[in-house]
C-alpha cells in the first residue's frame, strides 16, 4: 500500500465535510472509521490537517482533484468503490446532501468512471 492513497482519501473526506460550511459529529465518526480502516497507525495527520485548514473555499476543488488523481493512481477499482461509499455516507450524515457536496461527489464519480472506460 502506498502512502498517497490513504492520505489522499483523508484529504477528500475532510474537504467533503467542509464544503457545506457545517461539520457534525456523524461526519467525524465516518472520517474516524476511514482512518481506522485505511491509515497506518504510525501516520501523523497533524500536517495534513494544517494543509486542509489553510485552504480557502475556492481552492477546495483544485486540491480535491489532485487528491482524486493520487488516490486513483494507487488504488484498485474495488478500493475506489469502497471510498465512494464512504464519501456518500459522509455527505448523507446530516440527512441533507447540499448542492456543494453534490458537485464534489459528481466530480469524483465522473472522473473515476470516465478514467476506467
Amino acid at each position: 500500500m502506498k502512502k498517497n492513497k490513504p492520505i489522499a482519501g483523508y484529504h477528500m473526506l475532510m474537504i467533503l465535510s467542509a464544503v457545506d460550511g457545517k461539520f457534525n459529529g456523524k461526519e467525524d465518526r465516518i472520517i474516524e472509521k476511514w482512518i481506522e480502516n485505511e491509515i497506518p497507525v504510525n501516520v501523523n495527520l497533524d500536517r495534513d490537517m494544517e494543509v486542509i485548514s489553510a485552504l480557502k473555499q475556492d481552492e477546495y476543488m483544485i486540491h480535491f482533484q489532485k487528491c482524486m488523481a493520487d488516490f486513483y493512481e494507487d488504488s484498485t477499482e474495488q478500493e475506489r468503490n469502497k471510498f465512494l461509499e464512504y464519501a456518500i455516507q459522509l455527505t448523507k450524515a446530516d440527512k441533507v446532501i447540499t448542492r456543494e457536496e453534490n458537485i464534489f461527489l459528481d466530480e469524483l464519480f465522473n472522473e473515476w468512471t470516465e478514467t476506467q472506460l
